[in-house]
């Protein structure tokens, strides 16, 4: 690529100095991508790969036909790429009874349970739903109200869990409620069971690391004993307040940025990298706009 690059010696300055000289530099190492010179197949495996990624499934003929000759037609330019990424994520076309953002926010929702409920199906949340509401039926005809009322609170968190994609979608909720829905529940207290495993869990599924271990003594005081104490600079006392405390320090936000590099690129993002989809990312909370800043990069494309 060639760059110009004026430069001037100001060790003397002389009255009607017309200017400055230029001067070209070449760098050998920073060479203007060939973008012309990519083939269709490449195009179509980039576009392949984006709809797995993004929906959650291959694009039709039709859908490939189109894509290919946006992205082509301007020269895989990253405007370009920004724009078909974008119907994806946003287009409220129906095809097949089906919006491409409905399938979006589907795709959102199936990777944050298998992020935080190893895939759990929508059956076993409804059939988990079914045993505490049975129970709960059972509680209130027993007079039990203390146990009424946890296990039809333990029953409607579940129900929430199941809201999510639908949620998401209207924005009803982000994405920040929907991962404190994910753990906040009986599916996630069960992979996880006793307070050893939640605490080092959900600073691994939040963080994608392990607490300190000045991290866990206070986190598992607060949620094995209700020991109120400060977390992040919040105050918690239970299990659910713990949780808010997490979900709302920064480092969550850092969490995402990592946890969409190793989905994406199968390995984690530099310091500069995390600091460009921090930036993506705080404007709305926004999975997408983390997705969108790695999906147009040469590397996810393999140009």
């Amino acid at each position: 690529m060639i760059r110009r690059h004026s430069y001037c010696i100001f060790a003397v300055v002389i009255i009607g100095l017309s200017g400055c000289k230029p001067e070209e530099f070449t760098y050998e190492d920073n060479p203007v991508p060939p973008y012309d010179e990519i083939s269709t197949i490449l195009v179509q495996n980039y576009i392949n790969r984006m709809y797995i990624d993004l929906i959650g499934r291959e694009p039709t003929d039709a859908e490939m036909e189109r894509d290919v000759s946006i992205l082509e037609g301007d020269s895989l330019s990253p405007e370009i790429r920004i724009q078909v990424i974008q119907n994806l994520v946003l287009n409220t076309d129906t095809i097949d009874g089906l919006t491409y953002r409905g399938q979006y926010h589907q795709k959102l929702y199936t990777d944050l349970k298998a992020r935080f409920l190893e895939g759990a199906s929508d059956a076993i949340l409804y059939e988990r739903y079914g045993v505490l509401r049975s129970s709960a039926i059972n509680d209130s005809i027993n007079g039990n109200w203390v146990s009424y009322s946890i296990n039809q609170a333990a029953a409607e968190r579940l129900l929430d869990v199941l809201d999510c994609p639908e949620q998401l979608e209207s924005g009803e909720i982000d994405v920040r409620e929907a991962c404190t829905r994910m753990i906040w529940n009986a599916i996630y207290d069960q992979i996880n069971m006793n307070s050893f495993n939640f605490v080092n869990a959900t600073f691994d599924d939040l963080y994608q690391r392990f607490p300190t271990q000045a991290e866990f003594d206070v986190s598992y005081n607060i949620v094995e004993y209700n020991q109120p104490n400060l977390i992040f600079g919040m105050s918690a006392s239970d299990k659910e307040s713990y949780i808010e405390a997490l979900l709302w320090n920064p480092e969550w936000k850092e969490g995402m940025v990592r946890w969409q590099f190793r989905s994406m690129l199968a390995r984690d993002p530099s310091d500069a990298e995390i600091l460009e989809g921090l930036i993506q990312f705080d404007m709305n909370l926004w999975t997408s706009d983390i997705q969108t800043y790695i999906l147009q990069s040469d590397e996810y494309a393999g140009f």
